[in-house]
Parts: C-alpha cells; sequence; structure tokens
C-alpha cells in the first residue's frame, strides 16, 4: 500500500526500465526535499539494483518490484527491488580488466547498509539499500487541536485546501467566552473561532515556513 513516505510500483523486464525507475525516485526525492548528495547517491544505488534485477535469468512474464520508503524523521532512505530470479547476489571482486561485476561493489561502498531477504509469498528475492538522507522531510501527520491551541507556523486544513497560518490572537466575546483569531497566508479574512472548534492541522515543512509570525502572535488564555 502506497502512502506519502512510500511508493511502489512494477517495472518490465527491459533496459529502459532503469532510467524509469532513477526518474521516480528522482521525482519522490524532490518531494521529500532530499539533499543533491543523497538524490545522486540514491539514484547510483537504485540503478545498480534495478540493472541487476532485470538481467537475472526469470519466467518471461515477471515482472521488477520497486519500493522506495523515506523512514523515520526523512533521515533514512530505504529501497527495495524485487525480482523473480533464483540465487543470492553477491558482491564480486572483479580484476583491473574486468569490464563488469562491480555493481554491488558501488552499493555496498555508498549504502548505510544493505541485504537480501527471500520473498515471504512468491519466489525470488529482495534486494535491499538504506542510506543516510539528512534533509529529507516526510509528509507531516496530520491530528486534529482545539483552535486555542493553534500556533503560528502550522498548515490548518479549511475548505478542503492547506493554508499556513500566518498569525493567531485571541479575543474575549462579549458573554465572556474566548475566541481564537487564526489569519492565514493566503490574504483572505481572518478566521473567528471558539477556542475548543477542533481544527485539522499538521506541522509545516521548511519550505511552507516562509512567513514568520510576529512578536506577539501566540494566544493569550
Amino acid at each position: 500500500m502506497t502512502t506519502p513516505n512510500e511508493v511502489t510500483f512494477r517495472l518490465t523486464r527491459c533496459r529502459s526500465s532503469v532510467p524509469r525507475a532513477r526518474a521516480m525516485l528522482r521525482a519522490k526525492l524532490g518531494e521529500w526535499r532530499a539533499s543533491q548528495a543523497a538524490a545522486l547517491e540514491g539514484e547510483l544505488i537504485l540503478s545498480e539494483l534495478v540493472t541487476n534485477a532485470v538481467r537475472v535469468p526469470a519466467p518471461g512474464d515477471r515482472m521488477v518490484g520497486v519500493r522506495i520508503q523515506c523512514r523515520g524523521r526523512g533521515e533514512l532512505l530505504r529501497l527495495e527491488v524485487s525480482d523473480a530470479g533464483a540465487g543470492r547476489p553477491e558482491v564480486q571482486r572483479p580484476s583491473e580488466l574486468d569490464k563488469g561485476g562491480r555493481g554491488l561493489l558501488l552499493v555496498e561502498a555508498l549504502a548505510h547498509r544493505w541485504g537480501v531477504d527471500e520473498r515471504p509469498a512468491g519466489i525470488g528475492k529482495t534486494v535491499w539499500a538504506e542510506l543516510l538522507a539528512p534533509g529529507a522531510e516526510t509528509a507531516p501527520a496530520e491530528t486534529q487541536i482545539a483552535a486555542v491551541s493553534v500556533r503560528a507556523g502550522q498548515c490548518v486544513r479549511m475548505w478542503g485546501a492547506w493554508h499556513t497560518v500566518r498569525a493567531v490572537r485571541s479575543e474575549r466575546y462579549a458573554s465572556g467566552g474566548l475566541a481564537v483569531i487564526v489569519v492565514l497566508d493566503d490574504g483572505g479574512p481572518a478566521l473567528r473561532l471558539h477556542a475548543a472548534e477542533l481544527l485539522t492541522v499538521r506541522t509545516a515543512s521548511a519550505a511552507d515556513q516562509r512567513i514568520q509570525a510576529p512578536t506577539g502572535s501566540v494566544v493569550s488564555t
């Protein structure tokens, strides 16, 4: 099952699948705002894993499965490539005159760790590699909180879309209750909410936090 921090897809067993896998990885790492170094190393590793998978002898109708995950808080990138071939890949130690056999050497050098797992169902195996990817940002978790707890810099879901909170202040109703005034980044009218009203929020990513909250903009109770 695909989640905001994961993508899975299948590729045909042909040479053109290698650049397709790289393109998909590049797109996801762009969404996650991974560093350029992590993106480059990830593309090299995935290229080698997919190249091995499309070359391994397997039934003609079998495809190659790819899974890309951003784990933890974005600091670990996991790449998995599954194929229906028999056997387990091993690191080769080619001589200077050999033209090939260096793929897993590259994976071993670049990856934080890597390995091979038997597939729990079906035939074949999954070769995986993990690399440290500082700077990647996973999709922030959503939660519901009372309006009185909203802070500048968070994202709130209103009218079917996400909006970054520019500022928050509070004031008293004539009846004595507490109202929360939420100013959004789109320049529209401020929201005037009851303090206990529930809002769906998530933490803004670094790219979203372009608007700094003015001093004294937090809610006073």
